[in-house]
């Protein structure tokens, strides 16, 4: 099983943001969205940051893939 973040690029695309813009509203790192971007683990806390600046819940960011 892997994670999928797929749901926060569609997320992006509808609120019409783009990376660099998510990296500046929520604190996080050019580095860490490009870690999620090619599916590699990253802190929760980044992962939090990212629902608060998007005012949604993990769910729609995220989800588990069954491989």
């Amino acid at each position: 099983m892997r994670f999928s973040y797929n749901k926060l690029w569609k997320l992006l695309i509808d609120r019409d943001l783009s990376k660099k813009e998510l990296a500046e509203k929520s604190g996080v790192s050019v580095t860490s969205i490009s870690k999620l971007k090619k599916g590699s683990n990253v802190n929760t806390e980044i992962l939090l940051k990212i629902c608060i600046a998007l005012n949604c819940d993990i769910q729609n960011i995220m989800e588990i893939i069954k491989k």
